[in-house]
């Protein structure tokens, strides 16, 4: 178009921007941003805000502030855009500090602003701000009740910050549309289930899961995640292995590594290694290759716990078949011959490592002293 001498609108700029973010191009998003500033369009919201976006989505959060900060009339959608990039950065801080700025620009917070803003309490660990964020959203959001998303970052910040009640209170507000009380979203079911599993109240999780079950709702791979991981710290093995077989055989959900690794976890945690032993077995027999090096490392981890050594000398062989370069299990198998006062194979082991050219990551620790 522009060769062409085509005439460039704003939808044409924005439709642009949006696909070279698409296409992780920075070097013709910053030509674009070149041509944008020159022929003035960066004074329409809509060119400067879809600008802020595709810096954002290439992580460059200088380059999206600095245009932000540029356009001279900004909108909740040039906010949002910054937040975002905020919040994939992990800049919890200058999200909250953009947030607070609004009422000076005198724009007004959306659903979407309200969910960056939360995340960014929750990565804080600030729970009074968490309490006024959830203040203004009452006040704001007609129907929170309705929105899942919001009350589901509510529910995520409390527990995070060990709330578990008002955790509780959030997921048991009632929503309706045409007067008629709305069923929780799987999403809220989940939100819950790990509030109560980072809280340490198992029993709590298994209960939760069994309402969820009981109210009709198809359970996700997370909410089994969260059930069989609670199974293991109640040492309800039984009851684990029953829940793992009926996410794939009653409600068809494809078992991922995590899972695995969650049953192997259950297994060792009630001592019973050899059962472990045989499940990673079949697992690695049945084309998991990629995935049993994490799974064989757990097993690995027990053995070192429970004190197999010959088990764990087995588990750490099989590891480092699929995975010769594995550092971690090398550190796993040289504490559990530490643990046991085997030096000899402690020296022999070093001696591999210094053969294949490996060695052990040097540990560091970062302190913040008077923000230095």
């Amino acid at each position: 178009m522009h060769n062409n001498s085509v005439f460039l609108d704003s939808y044409a700029l924005c439709c642009a921007l949006k696909s070279m973010s698409c296409l992780e191009n920075v070097f013709l998003g910053k030509l674009m941003h070149s041509y944008v500033e020159k022929s003035g369009w960066l004074a329409s919201v809509f060119v400067g805000s879809a600008l802020v976006d595709f810096y954002a989505r290439m992580s460059c959060i200088d380059d999206a502030a600095m245009v932000f900060d540029e356009i001279p009339n900004k909108n909740t959608v040039c906010v949002n855009a910054l937040m975002s990039g905020y919040g994939g950065a992990k800049l919890w801080d200058q999200g909250v500090q953009l947030v607070r700025g609004m009422q000076v620009l005198g724009l007004e917070a959306d659903s979407f602003t309200f969910s960056a803003a939360l995340r960014s309490c929750t990565g804080l660990y600030d729970v009074e701000l968490g309490k006024q964020i959830h203040g203004i959203v009452f006040r704001k959001v007609t129907e929170l009740g309705v929105d899942v998303f919001l009350q589901s970052l509510l529910i995520e910040m409390y527990g995070k910050c060990g709330l578990v009640e008002s955790a509780k209170k959030v997921f048991y507000m009632r929503g309706y549309r045409e007067g008629k009380e709305l069923r929780r979203d799987v999403v809220l079911w989940t939100s819950m289930l790990g509030v109560y599993g980072k809280s340490g109240k198992y029993e709590e999780v298994i209960r939760l899961f069994d309402s969820m079950l009981s109210e009709g709702i198809k359970p996700d791979g997370v909410a089994f995640l969260s059930v069989i991981y609670a199974c293991g710290h109640t040492g309800q093995v039984d009851l684990g292995m029953k829940f793992f077989e009926s996410m794939t055989l009653n409600y068809g959900l494809i078992a991922s590594q995590e899972h695995y690794s969650c049953l192997v976890d259950l297994l060792c945690r009630a001592g019973e290694l050899g059962r472990a032993c045989k499940l990673v077995n079949d697992i690695s027999n049945t084309g998991y290759e990629s995935c049993t090096v994490s799974l064989w490392g757990a097993l690995l981890s027990a053995c070192y716990e429970r004190g197999n050594v010959k088990l764990g000398k087995a588990a750490a062989q099989r590891a480092l078949e699929l995975e010769p370069g594995n550092v971690g299990i090398y550190v796993l198998l040289s504490n559990m011959y530490a643990k046991n006062g085997m030096w000899d194979e402690i020296e022999q082991l070093r001696e591999l490592m210094k053969g294949r050219g490996l060695k052990k990551d040097i540990g560091w620790s970062l302190i913040d002293v008077t923000n230095v």
